[in-house]
């Protein structure tokens, strides 16, 4: 099952957790299936039908621009991550995370 990584501004919706198992093959049906057992973080994650715009989600190391359609697969890790405006978009992004600058924490 893909594991989400909480951000720190999301722990106090999951009771403290700083990593959850949830179900899915996209970034929207696991965000589907953690609002389930924790109501309200989906609210906190997306807006209309888009991934709010002050975040990004990174599948297995890799910033994706398809949001919420992102395929996840069985043993994925998923990060939101603040996003970063500026640079060359995604790309910028991309290359700040594999350089160290976006610092993924795992508790």
């Amino acid at each position: 099952m893909p594991v989400v990584f909480i951000p720190t501004l999301l722990q106090a919706v999951t009771g403290g957790h700083t990593r959850l198992e949830a179900e899915g093959s996209t970034v929207a049906q696991v965000i589907e299936n953690l609002d389930r057992d924790w109501p309200g973080i989906a609210a906190r994650l997306v807006e209309g039908a888009r991934l709010r715009p002050n975040l990004s989600v990174a599948v297995d190391g890799e910033i994706t621009p398809l949001g919420l359609l992102e395929r996840v697969g069985p043993q994925s890790e998923v990060h939101f991550v603040a996003a970063i405006k500026g640079g060359s978009g995604w790309i910028e992004a991309d290359r700040l995370l594999h350089a160290g600058a976006i610092a993924l924490v795992e508790n």
